[in-house]
């Protein structure tokens, strides 16, 4: 085999470590196709820069399809959070700069919203806006001037009556 040419040496490598540097590359990242890939880069760099003692060459395999496994992870880490960068950018921008129809929607849910609560009783609308921005129950009593004892009541009735109403506004605009 030492009076082969490069292409038939080559070959001949080729057929002997593909399978283990498949299955070894498989094992390393989960992906067929991706290890496919890879595999074939690993002989890409055979074939361009081979190992000066051929003799060692499942050594020499083993140490690139490590650094080839290695990249992919970088890169593939890299374009996972570009990804995420992107989609949280979308995000933020959608909720800075809604489009126009997201932006006519929340002004009727608002609109909605505000007109179920000028329905309910000053105390009832009170309560329901105190809780809603993260009052204690304790604080609700004293701004309301109510005894502590009774505002989780208070606030479950007050929660059915504005369900009842926005049911009925919802009704209504069908």
């Amino acid at each position: 085999m030492v009076n082969q040419n490069r292409p038939e040496r080559f070959q001949a490598l080729f057929r002997e470590h593909y399978p283990a540097v498949l299955r070894k590359i498989i094992s390393l990242i989960g992906d067929r196709a991706a290890a496919e890939d890879l595999t074939q880069e690993v002989f890409l760099r055979l074939y361009r820069n081979p190992p000066e003692d051929l003799d060692r060459t499942g050594a020499w395999l083993h140490r690139v399809l490590t650094r080839i496994v290695y990249d992919h992870y970088r890169k593939s880490g890299r374009q996972q959070n570009l990804t995420e960068k992107q989609m949280n950018e979308a995000l933020t921008e959608e909720q800075v700069h809604p489009s126009n129809d997201a932006a006519v929607i929340q002004n009727w849910e608002r609109d909605v919203v505000r007109n179920v609560l000028n329905k309910l009783s000053e105390r009832d609308r009170q309560a329901l806006l105190l809780k809603e921005k993260g009052y204690t129950h304790a604080e609700i009593a004293e701004a309301l001037q109510v005894n502590p004892k009774i505002v989780g009541t208070l606030l479950m009735r007050a929660a059915s009556r504005f369900k009842k109403n926005m049911s009925a506004e919802e009704v209504m605009e069908q």
